[in-house]
C-alpha cells in the first residue's frame, strides 16, 4: 500500500478508523525528511495491513502544532486511535521495522488499563 497524504480535515478520521496508522510529519526543505521518505514508502509496500500517512508540516501547520511537532521528521504511531509511539528523527529501515513490530504486538487492553491508571492518578478519582 502506498503512503497517503493526510491533513487537518482527514487526520483524526484516518487515525480513528484504522487499526494501525504510522504518520510521518515532514517538510520538503528537510534533508533528513527526504532521506527517510523512501524508507517509509518501502515499509508501506511491505506492511499492507497498516496505513502509512504523511503530513506536510508546511501545509498543515495547525495540525503539526496540535501534534506537538517541534522537530522533523517525526514518526508517530497510532493503534486503535491511541498514540503509542512518537519520535523525531529519520529512522533506518531496521529501526522502522522494529517500531512496526512493536506496535502490532501491543496488548491494547494493557495500554488502555495503563492510560486509565494514569488518568485516575492525575485526577485523584
Amino acid at each position: 500500500m502506498a503512503t497517503v497524504t493526510t491533513g487537518g480535515s482527514t487526520f483524526q478520521q484516518l487515525v480513528l478508523e484504522n487499526d494501525v496508522v504510522l504518520v510521518d510529519f515532514w517538510a520538503a526543505w528537510c534533508g533528513p525528511c527526504r532521506s527517510f521518505a523512501p524508507v517509509f514508502e518501502k515499509a508501506s509496500d511491505k506492511h499492507t495491513d497498516i496505513v502509512f500517512a504523511k503530513v506536510d508540516t508546511e501545509a498543515e501547520q495547525q495540525l503539526a502544532a496540535a501534534a506537538g511537532i517541534t522537530s522533523i521528521p517525526t514518526l508517530m504511531a497510532f493503534r486503535e486511535g491511541i498514540l503509542v509511539f512518537s519520535q523525531p528523527g529519520a529512522l533506518p529501515a531496521s529501526a522502522l521495522e522494529q517500531v512496526v513490530t512493536a506496535v502490532k504486538d501491543l496488548d491494547m487492553d494493557e495500554v488502555r488499563a495503563e492510560i486509565a491508571k494514569h488518568e485516575k492518578a492525575r485526577t485523584g478519582s
